[in-house]
């Protein structure tokens, strides 16, 4: 009796076409940007709360817990008032040097410590990212909040000093809420690019400091903005001023320093948008660039 092989329906057929014929999608596919964004708003309440248990548990092995999120930028801005106010002498050309500087620090360390802490967004939570599949977007954003956080304590503070330092209350103080929501959305989209790079380059946080470092120094935190163009050729001076670190700053003193409104390095106005297109550009373009290599996070 003849055997009769029957043939297999799947024979010829390559690993993509078999997928596609039985249903299969790649683990952890990239979907539609739209799609990934209601997602990621769905997962608002875990970023909110992951966040928070983030602040609570960054600072309990230390004795003086959670204040610390106030005295390290007290501590940088004594120091550096010490450099720049007293030995360098720069407190001569600035009215109220002590609030100038604390303003600078204050808003500056946000971008800061939001930045170097998003290079290792992905790689310090593989084992979240491999045991559960959300959007994974929410890892850079909930750093930013985490910072976001700290910051509103400091602010508190900051207000604390302009006012002993001789700043009177205006009705421009209001300016600073949304002067942080501008930094806020261009800090979530730049940590979204940093968090995609670092992920692919892990020695990118060894490197951040120095480039951090750089940074502080072209943004007029620790001295006036005017020496800018007193040293520098005018395309290297106009530059460093549009850089944004250095209009959220200047935005911030604007705010909340009635001596300092004469020392501006643009028009309010100019700064304004230069501090909206900053937060569009990076915010939306960070957020596209982060979700472009969502396949990519946790792999390898």
């Amino acid at each position: 009796m003849a055997n009769t092989a029957v043939a297999d329906p799947d024979s010829g057929l390559s690993q993509a076409q078999l997928a596609e014929r039985y249903g299969l999608r790649i683990a952890g596919e990239r979907p539609p940007l739209a799609d990934y964004t209601r997602k990621l708003w769905a997962y608002r309440h875990f970023m909110t709360a992951y966040s928070r248990a983030k602040v609570a548990s960054s600072f309990s092995n230390t004795q003086l817990g959670q204040l610390w999120q106030v005295l390290t930028p007290l501590t940088n801005a004594a120091v550096y008032f010490l450099i720049f106010g007293l030995i360098l002498n720069q407190h001569r050309n600035v009215s109220n040097f002590i609030a100038y500087l604390c303003t600078g620090v204050f808003i500056f360390m946000f971008t800061q410590t939001a930045v170097t802490n998003g290079t290792s967004a992905i790689t310090s939570n593989l084992g979240l990212i491999r045991a559960l599949q959300f959007p994974r977007a929410a890892l850079p954003i909930t750093v930013t909040l985490v910072q976001f956080q700290q910051l509103l304590m400091s602010m508190v503070v900051l207000a604390g000093i302009v006012l002993f330092t001789g700043e009177p209350i205006t009705f421009r103080w209001l300016l600073i809420v949304p002067t942080l929501l501008l930094q806020t959305v261009f800090n979530v989209g730049l940590t979204m690019v940093m968090a995609r790079v670092g992920a692919k380059v892990t020695d990118l946080k060894q490197v951040m400091p120095f480039v951090m470092r750089t940074w502080l120094y072209a943004s007029g935190v620790l001295y006036p903005v005017a020496l800018f163009r007193e040293h520098l050729p005018p395309w290297a001076a106009t530059i460093l001023e549009g850089n944004p670190a250095l209009v959220y700053i200047e935005l911030a003193r604007h705010a909340l320093l009635e001596s300092n409104q004469q020392n501006l390095v643009s028009s309010p106005t100019q700064l304004w948008l230069l501090g909206t297109a900053w937060a569009v550009l990076v915010g939306i373009g960070g957020f596209i660039y982060f979700w472009r290599g969502e396949e990519e996070y946790g792999r390898g």
